[in-house]
């Protein structure tokens, strides 16, 4: 489910009625809980959390004219869908996000490798993305990232 936008506005008047509110709420936060540095911007088709060029000039190693990619959020046709690099790159966040997740949602974790599929909307952990979201500093994701793609 690809949506067409200009802004960031534009991208959730788009979206059902129902997942408005959500969306919207997970954004809040999101910016509120991420580490300074990083940047809201529309990429990929979903809202996006980048480290700017003006921090990381290198930019994305797949597309060096993008800013380096962290964390999205995305509606799915049956979720909202929150990609968080972090997940993906730390073996250590993951765990702690696995093991932390009953404790605020009874339903099972529906999972990929960076994707968190948020099906039902009364059910997001929103205390929990919080935590998520400061678990990373703009200065660890670029270290990271450096080790692991830069020869």
């Amino acid at each position: 489910m690809r949506i067409e936008a200009k802004t960031i506005e534009e991208y959730v008047e788009q979206l059902p009625e129902e997942r408005q509110q959500a969306m919207e709420k997970l954004r809040l936060t999101i910016k509120e809980n991420l580490p300074v540095g990083f940047e809201e911007t529309l990429s990929y088709g979903m809202i996006g959390y980048v480290i700017p060029h003006r921090i990381y000039p290198d930019g994305y190693h797949c597309k060096p004219e993008e800013p380096l990619p962290f964390l999205s959020i995305g509606s799915q046709k049956d979720f909202i869908g929150l990609y968080h690099m972090g997940i993906y790159a730390f073996p250590e966040v993951h765990d702690w996000f696995v093991a932390e997740y009953p404790k605020y949602v009874k339903t099972k974790l529906d999972m990929g490798k960076s994707c968190i599929r948020l099906k039902k909307m009364e059910n997001i952990p929103y205390e929990l993305i919080a935590e998520l979201c400061r678990k990373i500093s703009v200065e660890a994701y670029i270290a990271h990232y450096e080790a692991a793609w830069k020869k």
